[in-house]
């Protein structure tokens, strides 16, 4: 089905991106837990913005992309920043997708070959110091679905609430907090788009850089961290990119987070491309849910008074930071290249902030194997077939020795008990 973009909500977003922002009462570092009413309507207005129906989802190309792009810029000058890319605030790219599936996609500056077409949005703050930090977060998502769309069903917009829009709505106010320090590094705001797709933004970004890269001491990435639940606490991935990191994380937390860190500095979002640069990185992440890439991750869902909690432990680390000797870089293990190939799902979603034994579902796909058996959300797997299940590696090395017909058992602890189900794959 071919939607069309609704002329009245067109003009009603247009009108909201002219309105005056609010005027933020500055932000003062603080160990309780209740943030300021003015970042909280503001990380709500952000957010019911960019994942309005009115954008289309924001897949890169299209024209939800091209709206959302604008309106991060004109958020970006409202919060006194400066246009940084190579075309005012943008600096746009050119993607030749390649027909065979062995093949990276071509990433070019100019639009010669069949392809897509997308931008960052990039903003500077400018500070007496030389030296430069990241910080990042991806703006587009799946449009009506299709590609990477987990939803069954008719075509439908993927407004992404959480993903990402509640990454860009943390930069946002990281930017208005840090306007009330006085900062010797410069501060790079990037909003990348076709991260959806493979990272392209942040790709081409750090192949063609803004600003010398030799100067950047790290880079902070913020993917889906609108979905904080204080009981299953936040992963912070790249914890091993640098020594000084586990120290600066724990100094840093004054409003109580419950951090899993997480070495690797290679991952499914931005923060990648900056890594495999051999730049220090840190990415925020609350967690995977049953919403991830459907219809369904909706504005209503977010945890804003969460998003601002987040945002205020990256500001403590950007201004702690801020008179420290750079940051030394280190290689992590590449854990997403680590686990064993698999045939074959139970069709559940981890709880990838799980600390305890065993593997713990936070979703169910419907028609699937765990479903069909009797599993349930919240069920923590503790046995598939004859291996133990003790952490998700475990896990998926037990789901590697089968194969597309075969059958076993699985016990799971579902409240305190243990009980057992037959699987056919």
């Amino acid at each position: 089905m071919r939607f069309i973009l609704v002329h009245a909500k067109l003009t009603h977003i247009l009108m909201i991106m002219r309105a005056p922002l609010f005027i933020f009462i500055p932000f003062i570092l603080y160990s309780c837990t209740q943030p300021s009413p003015d970042y909280l309507s503001q990380a709500q207005r952000d957010i019911s913005i960019l994942a309005s129906d009115s954008l289309e989802g924001r897949e890169v190309g299209k024209k939800g992309e091209t709206l959302a792009a604008a309106y991060i810029s004109r958020r970006f000058g409202a919060l006194g920043l400066s246009p940084a890319g190579t075309e005012g605030w943008y600096q746009p790219f050119f993607v030749k997708e390649s027909q065979n599936p062995h093949e990276k996609a071509v990433l070019s500056a100019e639009d010669s070959l069949t392809g897509t077409s997308g931008k960052n949005v990039i903003a500077l703050m400018d500070n007496p110091g030389e030296e430069v930090v990241v910080v990042g977060a991806h703006f587009d998502h799946l449009g009506y679905g299709g590609f990477s769309s987990l939803h069954r069903g008719d075509s439908a917009v993927h407004n992404g609430a959480d993903d990402n829009a509640s990454g860009i709505t943390a930069m946002f106010l990281i930017a208005e907090m840090l306007q009330q320090k006085k900062l010797q590094r410069d501060v790079l705001f990037i909003a990348f788009s076709g991260e959806e797709k493979g990272l392209w933004g942040s790709n081409f970004f750090v192949k063609n850089p803004t600003v010398d890269l030799k100067k950047v001491d790290f880079m902070i990435n913020m993917d889906m961290v609108g979905r904080l639940d204080s009981a299953k606490g936040m992963a912070i991935h790249g914890t091993g990119t640098a020594p000084e990191w586990s120290q600066v994380i724990d100094t840093t937390n004054t409003v109580n987070l419950k951090v899993i860190k997480k070495e690797s500095g290679v991952g499914p979002s931005d923060h990648t491309s900056f890594y495999l640069q051999d730049i220090p990185v840190l990415h925020f992440f609350t967690g995977q849910h049953a919403d991830y890439h459907k219809p369904t991750d909706d504005a209503e869902l977010i945890n804003y008074e969460g998003i601002v909690r987040i945002a205020n432990h990256i500001t403590n680390i950007i201004t702690h930071l801020d008179t420290q000797p750079k940051l030394s870089f280190q290689k992590t293990k590449d854990e997403s290249r680590q686990g064993p190939r698999f045939t074959v799902s139970l069709g559940v979603v981890p709880d990838y902030l799980y600390d305890g034994k065993g593997m713990r579902i936070d979703g169910i796909s419907e028609d699937k194997p765990a479903q069909k058996a009797g599993l349930e959300k919240g069920d923590v797997v503790i046995q598939l077939g004859d291996s133990t299940v003790t952490d998700m590696m475990s896990y998926m090395r037990a789901l590697s020795s089968f194969k597309a017909g075969d059958t076993t058992e699985v016990t799971v602890d579902r409240n305190g008990e243990k009980q057992v189900y037959d699987i056919q794959f």
